[in-house]
């Protein structure tokens, strides 16, 4: 039986997708051609030119295509990236912000305003503090270098206020000098990371406070999903169950790896405090449970804020996103 050949657009995850690269895991029935592309580029490439037959996909922007009424892409429930994002909010030290409120008429960057990261800090800023996006004005571009390309187009409500920053200049550096209040970055600003005394972070005390948000929210905040071209899934549905097989049994290798703390998997001192700490914040269930059930009170969240942000143009079901093989057991069965 000839293998279907199918190319995939992804990050390499060390626990959760690496196996997948290297072959210990092989998809049932594919030829998988894993490549790995730089998340600056993976999403503008997919969106723009459907690069790839399947492909890691931002949930932000996804959601918002299918709520403009886009359905080239339908998604299985695999969920490679997840993070938490009150310590991705930074301010520029000198700008006297000591509050989340006191960001109230600022100036804020933000690389694209349809990443998810940036729709789950305006959700916690309007929810949690009372500050609307509307109260902001918004500049996007280039993070750390000149230069910005929108991986897809959006019409924002127009209340909301959002220029791109000139050509020569970038965030970090208009953060750094004061042209910016703020930022919602993916990464840390290099200012942060060489403690130049410049920049710092809204949310200090981070862990403790993500911590309490998921205990309140029960939230631990989806970034990414996986998405095939709808021509390619019409035409092998089987691949749906085939690929989610495949990326649990990868994280599954990661995360029995991980967990090994004789030699510790990782370069990290306190793996075991930290995990010991998770099990208790989780209350011992995986916090990167892939399938339909165990997230969606997080996938819900996730659509309504589209909707209220203005990204997404009308409310999306899970049906509208997701393939029906996802909601059909045992392929698509509850993670453990």
């Amino acid at each position: 039986m000839s293998l279907l050949r199918l190319t995939y657009g992804g990050s390499d995850y060390w626990d959760r997708s690496h196996s997948l690269i290297d072959g210990t895991v092989r998809p049932r029935g594919i030829d998988l051609n894993y490549v790995v592309v730089s998340l600056r580029d993976l999403f503008r490439r997919m969106v723009q030119y459907e690069e790839f037959d399947a492909a890691e996909m931002s949930m932000s922007t996804f959601v918002a295509l299918a709520g403009r009424g886009d359905r080239r892409f339908v998604a299985i429930p695999v969920f490679p990236s997840r993070n938490f994002r009150h310590s991705y909010l930074f301010v520029n030290a000198k700008a006297g912000i000591r509050r989340p409120e006191d960001l109230r008429g600022r100036r804020m960057g933000v690389v694209e305003y349809q990443m998810t990261a940036a729709l789950w800090i305006r959700a916690i800023l309007q929810h949690d503090h009372g500050v609307h996006p509307r109260e902001m004005t918004w500049f996007t571009g280039g993070m750390d270098r000149p230069g910005y390309v929108e991986r897809a187009a959006i019409t924002l409500p127009p209340d909301i206020d959002l220029s791109v920053i000139p050509e020569d200049r970038h965030l970090e550096e208009m953060l750094e000098k004061g042209d910016l209040d703020a930022l919602i970055a993916p990464t840390r600003p290099r200012a942060l990371v060489e403690k130049r005394g410049t920049v710092a972070r809204m949310f200090p005390d981070y862990r403790a406070v993500e911590k309490d948000y998921f205990r309140r929210t029960g939230i631990f905040p989806i970034m990414h999903t996986i998405v095939i071209r709808r021509a390619v899934y019409e035409a092998n549905r089987w691949i749906v169950s085939s690929l989610y097989e495949a990326f649990e049994e990868a994280k599954a290798l990661g995360r029995a790896r991980i967990r090994v703390t004789g030699p510790l998997a990782a370069a990290l001192p306190w793996i075991p405090a930290d995990l010991e700490e998770i099990d208790e914040v989780f209350g011992g269930r995986d916090p990167w449970a892939y399938g339909i059930e165990p997230n969606r009170k997080v996938l819900e969240a996730l659509i309504d804020y589209s909707v209220e942000q203005g990204l997404a143009t009308k409310r999306v079901s899970l049906e509208d996103l997701f393939a029906p093989e996802s909601f059909v057991p045992p392929a698509m069965g509850v993670a453990a």
